[in-house]
């Protein structure tokens, strides 16, 4: 199974995915620290973790007879952190954060400091996360890639069970990551590489063949760094390596179906949809390559919104324009719900009339939110 497996990385190489290792099918690491991480409700709303609690416990609840998996990495996004971007993030360190406050927020904004930020962030419009500003779900991209290394490994195999899944099945994939050699986990909880930083997908196949088992990395880089720990806008990690999604801004613009708490409504820190923060302040992200998939990199309309534009968005203009791209599943009312929100945080003249008239929405989510925005001017706070 030697050949196999090194031949079915090159394979996989040649797909287009730039990490590849094997992990034996177990139990994964940190288990307990997952069920742990769940009972303390840090997982929020998102019940489908609960719902398939004990799914995660072994791969072979998601291929029966699984002895191995080969976990995968695709990255994603322009390279790495540009210089602008990142000051703009040491920049824009919350007040009050859990590290320290920063002298350079715009008061009562929840907003990057203009000294700062004004070369990277264009005046009116709300930021998407680097993962959602390709022109094409990563879903659909790797699925097919990964149709395609199934396939190989069955005709080299014939009569294997080989299913390739990606961020759909209950699958602890960091923890499988690491297992397999790829990276660490990093005190952001997302799975770091030297070389690739951050920014990238994972995906694996699991199959009932015993390749051998790559030899993890038992080194944890981050050394005694608290970069990302300093950074979060909303202080979502109360210690290294464990995070409350409940304060995530990622978590919050699109996992999160209701009302906001009133604390994070002004502290979305113009994300739209997503967050990078912790990753862009991250030193293993200054340098990583740019992705070579034209599907997953940057689409110039993608990688900031006009806020005005997506408060005017009707149910067919928001179907035909992010249909097929990750901004689809925050849903329109999800995103509008947000660019509602960073408008009335910073008091947009010019989008004050489009929330009064949001005030009337038939979605109470909406109508909420908006009346929210609206009282913001009338307060001044």
């Amino acid at each position: 199974m030697v050949m196999i497996a090194e031949q079915l990385k090159q394979q996989a190489r040649q797909l287009g995915f730039v990490l590849s290792g094997v992990a034996p099918a177990a139990e994964p690491g940190r288990l307990e620290a997952f069920h742990a991480w769940l009972d303390a409700g840090y997982a929020g709303q998102m019940n489908y973790l609960h719902e398939h609690r004990q799914a995660y416990s072994h791969p072979r609840n998601v291929l029966d007879g699984c002895r191995s998996i080969l976990m995968l990495a695709m990255p994603y996004g322009s390279g790495g952190t540009h210089d602008a971007e990142r000051r703009a993030t040491l920049w824009g360190r919350r007040e009050g954060s859990r590290r320290g406050a920063s002298s350079h927020i715009e008061a009562g904004t929840g907003e990057y400091s203009r000294r700062g930020a004004s070369s990277h962030i264009k005046e009116g419009t709300a930021k998407v996360a680097r993962y959602a500003q390709g022109s094409a779900d990563y879903h659909d991209v790797i699925h097919g890639r990964l149709k395609q290394l199934r396939l190989w490994l069955l005709e080299q195999s014939p009569g294997a069970l080989v299913r390739g899944v990606v961020d759909t099945a209950p699958l602890l994939e960091r923890e499988l990551a690491e297992a397999a050699g790829l990276g660490w986990i990093g005190k952001n909880t997302l799975l770091l590489n030297r070389h690739w930083g951050s920014y990238f997908f994972l995906a694996a196949l699991l199959t009932d063949l015993e390749l051998p088992a790559d030899v993890a990395d038992d080194k944890n880089f981050c050394g005694t760094c608290t970069a990302c720990l300093d950074a979060c806008p909303t202080a979502a990690f109360p210690s290294p390596f464990v995070l409350d999604a409940r304060r995530c801004i990622s978590y919050l613009t699109i996992e999160h179906r209701e009302t906001i708490e009133p604390e994070l409504q002004s502290q979305l820190a113009g994300w739209v949809f997503g967050c990078d923060v912790c990753q862009q302040v991250c030193p293993w992200n200054r340098h990583v390559p740019s992705s070579s998939e034209p599907e997953l990199t940057p689409r110039d309309d993608l990688v900031q919104l006009d806020i005005l534009a997506v408060l005017e968005l009707s149910d067919d203009a928001f179907r035909q324009r992010f249909r097929r791209t990750p901004l689809w599943r925050a849903k329109r009312r999800g995103l509008l719900r947000n660019a509602i929100l960073i408008a009335g945080t910073r008091r947009m003249p010019q989008a004050r009339a489009a929330l009064v008239r949001l005030c009337g929405d038939e979605e109470e989510l909406l109508r909420d939110a908006a009346k929210w925005a609206v009282a913001r001017y009338e307060v001044g706070n």
